[in-house]
């Protein structure tokens, strides 16, 4: 094996573009998924994909071998994304813009508008890696929303050490040599970032684990939620809910907590006539639909994307993206009334 790469290697720095590809797709999903931690937007977690690939193929004579190739590209990949983080200014939030729908105020403003879903269809290859003996989140947390949502609060430092010595379990010492610093620095890093995401956890009720990905009774709760959301039906959707129910919709800011003001920001959906079909598919491990408003003229236009938290029997929290990531699920833009 290590003869090959070496040959690969070696026909890469002398420019043999399919030599690299070879070299280096193996890890390109993981980087990915990397990119995307380190983001909290797919389509900035692409950008700083290629931008690595692009400045791993220039600098291919610099790897001398003292590390992997795949933590050299961690490497790589860590400082892109944290020059993206420090110089390039985030999306800003945006209006609310659903046409004759008045919600009540929301409880408070969201400061991650630029989060984005990440498709299942591309966690396969960038999920299941290698884990380091410093590992400390299973990978099916460390790509849900909630915990994506609470990485991008920390600092650009404290988000990358966490990453790679919690989530990857990268060895300190290895950690240091990708930053530039040093294994004292990189532990005192680690040891604010634990703290700070502590914190933004206290401020979350335990919950009951939600069921298994397509088990039964996941499929029994999204089951009930399709139901109620495509009929309108206030009362049966609620009763979905849990009481600490919590709604965002990046980019919009605006956020509700609790099923009380959850139930009359959905009461304002629904009493503007506004009625729903949901095509399903799955977002950072979790259930989520694309939404089709009917027309009528036969067709349904693509409006957004629902991911549902779900606790136990019940949802505990809802996230609604712009129509504009329909696409990376493999949905359609428009599709004809049901």
């Amino acid at each position: 094996m290590r003869v090959v790469a070496a040959d690969l290697i070696s026909r890469a720095r002398a420019g043999d573009g399919d030599a690299y590809r070879e070299l280096t797709e193996p890890y390109h999903r993981e980087l990915q998924v990397h990119c995307y931690r380190m983001l909290g937007s797919f389509q900035d977690a692409e950008d700083a994909l290629q931008d690595t690939l692009l400045a791993a193929w220039r600098g291919l004579g610099k790897f001398e071998g003292r590390a992997s190739l795949r933590t050299w590209l961690y490497r790589i990949a860590t400082n892109r994304c944290l020059n993206a983080r420090r110089s390039a200014g985030r999306r800003p939030a945006k209006e609310w813009d659903v046409p004759e729908v008045k919600p009540p105020e929301p409880t408070r403003l969201g400061q991650v508008v630029w989060l984005e879903p990440f498709p299942d269809a591309l966690l396969e290859g960038g999920s299941n890696v290698p884990l380091g003996p410093e590992a400390r989140y299973e990978q099916t947390e460390s790509i849900s929303l909630a915990f994506i949502t609470a990485l991008q609060v920390l600092s650009p430092r404290q988000l990358a050490v966490l990453i790679l010595r919690d989530v990857l379990g990268f060895h300190a010492n290895e950690v240091a040599e990708m930053l530039d610093s040093t294994v004292h620095s990189v532990a005192r890093a680690l040891k604010r970032a634990r703290a700070n995401l502590r914190r933004q956890r206290a401020a979350t009720p335990d919950r009951e684990p939600p069921p298994s990905a397509d088990s039964p009774s996941e499929d029994a709760i999204v089951g009930k939620f399709v139901r109620a959301y495509e009929a309108a039906d206030l009362d049966a959707l609620v009763a979905l809910l849990t009481d600490d129910v919590f709604i965002s919709m990046p980019p919009m800011p605006f956020e509700y907590e609790g099923r009380d003001v959850v139930a009359r920001f959905c009461a304002s959906i629904f009493a503007a006539g506004r009625r729903f079909d949901l095509v399903p598919t799955r977002a950072n491990g979790q259930p989520a639909f694309g939404a089709y408003l009917r027309a009528a003229t036969g067709i349904s236009h693509g409006v957004g994307l629902f991911v549902l938290t779900l606790s136990g029997d019940r949802i505990c929290a809802m996230t609604r993206f712009e129509s504009n990531v329909l696409p990376w699920f493999g949905l359609p833009r428009s599709l004809p009334n049901r």
